[in-house]
C-alpha cells in the first residue's frame, strides 16, 4: 500500500500539472544536454541523500551500532514511508520499526534531532538570505523585519522562561537534558554534516538555473535559494507536495527577478524528482522487503527450538 500509494502521487503530479510544459523543457533540454552536467547534477543529488544518510548513522550510533548500508535502507524506506503523510510523519515511524519497540521512543527523538539540526541551519542560512535579497530588492518595510525580529525574541524569552512548564510531560528543561545526553562529538558532525548537505542541496538548485539559461548574480542567486527554502520550510506540507508548495514560494521571489514562471516551476519540479522520487524508488525497495526486528526474532527462535529438539 505504501509502495503503491508513493508511485501514484508521483505519477498523478508529474502527469497532471498543467504549468509543466514538457516541449518547452524538452527544447531546452535538447539545446543544452551535456553527459557532464547531467553526471553533475546526479552526483549531486546522491551526496544529498548520503548526508543524510551519515547523519543519521552519526546519531543512531549512540543506541545502536548500524553500518552505513543498514542506515541507508532505514533512512530511504522511511522517506518512501513518509512521502504522503504530513511533513514526513511516517519518516518517524519508518525507522523505528527497524528497531526494538524499547527504544521506540529514542528513535523517535533522535529522528527529531536529525531533522531538527536541517530545519535550524535551513532557518540561519534562509534569514540571512532573506535579508540580503531585501536590501536589493526591498520586499519587506524596515518596520516589518523589525517587528518579526521582535517576535521571535519575545519566543525565545518566553520558552526560556517557562522551561519548566511541562506538556504531556515533557518540558524544555527535560528537552535540553535529553540533548545533553548525547556526546558532544555527535552533535558537532551531525551540524558539519547538515551544513555540507545544505550547501550540496543549494547549489544543485543554483547549478539547475545556469542550466536553464539564467543569468544572475552568485550571491542574489543563493540568497533567493535560501529565502525560498526558509519560507517554504516553514509551511506545514506533504512531501509528495513539498515540490508545489516550493515552487508556488519560487515563483513569487524568482519572479521578482525577472526569471519566467515556467522555468522556476520546472526546476522546482526537478530538485523534487532529483532528491524525493529517485530515492523513493529506491526505497520502495527496502519497504516492499521489509522485515521488523521482531520477526527476525520470531525466526531466530524458531531455528533454536528446532535445533534443540533434533
Amino acid at each position: 500500500m505504501i509502495v503503491g500509494g508513493a508511485f501514484y502521487f508521483i505519477y498523478n503530479q508529474l502527469a497532471n500539472n498543467d504549468k509543466l510544459d514538457w516541449q518547452k523543457f524538452i527544447v531546452l533540454f535538447q539545446k543544452n544536454q551535456s553527459v557532464l552536467g547531467i553526471t553533475f547534477i546526479l552526483i549531486l543529488s546522491i551526496l544529498n541523500r548520503y548526508f543524510e544518510i551519515l547523519k543519521w548513522h552519526n546519531l543512531v550510533q549512540y543506541i545502536h551500532k548500524i553500518n552505513v548500508a543498514e542506515a541507508t535502507k532505514q533512512v530511504l524506506a522511511a522517506l518512501t514511508a513518509g512521502l504522503f503523510t504530513p511533513n514526513g510523519v511516517g519518516e518517524y515511524a519508518g525507522k523505528a520499526l527497524y528497531f526494538e519497540k524499547k527504544d521506540t521512543k529514542k528513535v523517535v527523538f533522535l529522528n527529531l534531532i536529525c531533522n531538527g539540526i536541517q530545519m535550524v541551519l535551513t532557518v540561519i542560512f534562509g534569514i540571512f538570505g532573506l535579508l540580503y535579497f531585501n536590501t536589493q530588492y526591498a520586499v519587506i518595510t524596515p518596520q516589518t523585519v523589525a517587528v518579526v525580529f521582535g517576535i521571535i525574541l519575545l519566543l525565545f524569552i518566553v520558552l526560556f522562561s517557562v522551561k519548566k512548564i511541562k506538556i504531556k510531560g515533557y518540558s524544555i528543561e527535560k528537552l535540553n537534558y535529553k540533548i545533553n545526553e548525547i556526546p558532544k562529538s555527535i552533535h558537532q558532525k551531525n551540524i558539519f554534516l547538515g551544513i555540507c548537505r545544505y550547501i550540496v542541496f543549494s547549489h544543485q538548485y543554483y547549478f539547475l538555473f545556469l542550466a536553464f539559461d539564467v543569468d544572475l548574480p552568485y550571491l542574489t542567486l543563493i540568497a533567493t535559494i535560501s529565502s525560498v527554502y526558509f519560507l517554504a520550510s516553514s509551511l506545514p506540507t506533504f512531501q509528495f507536495l513539498d515540490f508545489a508548495v516550493k515552487g508556488s514560494v519560487a515563483v513569487y521571489f524568482f519572479g521578482i527577478l525577472g526569471v519566467n514562471e515556467w522555468i522556476v516551476i520546472f526546476i522546482s519540479t526537478l530538485m523534487w524528482f532529483l532528491n524525493v522520487v529517485l530515492p523513493v524508488i529506491i526505497g520502495s525497495y527496502y519497504v516492499l522487503n521489509f522485515k521488523s526486528n521482531s520477526i527476525h526474532k520470531s525466526e531466530s527462535l524458531s531455528e533454536i527450538n528446532l535445533t534443540t529438539k533434533e
